[in-house]
């Protein structure tokens, strides 16, 4: 009987934990990141208060096989984090935190995924079963890619970009102007002064962008910067909840957008993401000394 009153108890502890809002991990003026479980923390912020989300999700790729990088082999685990737990599993991960994303974006705001074929089409299949619109599948070609190592299948180049918001009926952001007429620098695809196409050329991060280090997974600044300033405005709230390196964080900032980060891995937090933002801040404000916009959530 007392172990079953403890075990109620402790359960009752561990339920009013999980409705209390997750404590941010850094603060900043403008800034909010979180350690912990994504949904835990998507589900301690305000219900329809994100302008912009861009999500890049584990692909689930660690798997002990191997890859190309630097023009070495090196095995393709990054982590625990990045595990597949089977089909089933996996997908239901997916659905949830897209549910958890839905609840906290505004009606007019936008949702951008990021993946290969090795997740992209749950999370494509998750937006349909719970009714977004999809507006747009970007294919995000790499033109320096790694080279594929087994010589028995194409070499993977690229990854996919779905672009969706809450509701059809809903009107979302999208700087036509900016997109057409804007100088891409290395995208060779885009044409002056033409509608910039669903096929976009951006290489992978530069090495000034690994400077506090290197993630797994981190995006290229190039590319973050072309989904921020086409489909959020000035003051917009991002939120990125797979953030890592915080490239987002940083891309939004530097644009002069308010930024909330997510990640479960503390070790890219302190490596990586927070010095990146520390810098950035350091140096619009030494730029610019006017105090940054209050993130009110």
């Amino acid at each position: 009987m007392r172990q079953l009153i403890k075990n109620r108890i402790k359960g009752l502890i561990e339920k009013f934990a999980r409705q209390q809002p997750m404590k941010a991990y850094y603060t900043h003026k403008g800034v909010r990141v979180f350690n912990g479980d994504v949904i835990d923390a998507l589900s301690g912020l305000p219900e329809e208060s994100i302008d912009l989300i861009f999500a890049d999700p584990p692909y689930n790729l660690s798997n002990g096989g191997f890859t190309c990088h630097a023009g070495k082999r090196v095995s393709v685990n990054k982590g625990n984090w990045d595990k597949s737990k089977g089909i089933e599993e996996d997908f239901q991960f997916h659905f949830n935190w897209i549910e958890a994303c839905r609840r906290v974006l505004k009606p007019s705001g936008s949702l951008w995924i990021s993946g290969t074929y090795h997740s992209i089409y749950a999370c494509g299949f998750a937006l349909q079963k719970q009714g977004w619109h999809l507006i747009n599948d970007i294919c995000w070609f790499k033109p320096n890619a790694a080279p594929n190592l087994a010589c028995r299948m194409f070499t993977a180049s690229h990854e996919t970009l779905l672009w969706a918001r809450k509701d059809k009926s809903e009107r979302h952001y999208f700087n036509y102007k900016l997109v057409k007429d804007r100088n891409w620098g290395e995208d060779f695809l885009k044409k002056p002064n033409k509608q910039m196409r669903s096929v976009w050329a951006i290489a992978t991060p530069k090495n000034g962008e690994k400077k506090f280090g290197k993630h797994p997974t981190q995006k290229p600044e190039a590319l973050l910067e072309r989904i921020i300033l086409a489909t959020s405005k000035d003051g917009d709230i991002v939120l990125d909840p797979f953030c890592g390196s915080a490239t987002t964080g940083v891309v939004a900032l530097r644009n002069n957008r308010k930024f909330v980060g997510i990640d479960s891995e503390r070790i890219y937090l302190d490596r990586i993401a927070i010095p990146r933002i520390e810098d950035v801040l350091e140096q619009k404000n030494s730029s610019n000394p006017k105090e940054p916009c209050e993130l009110i959530l």
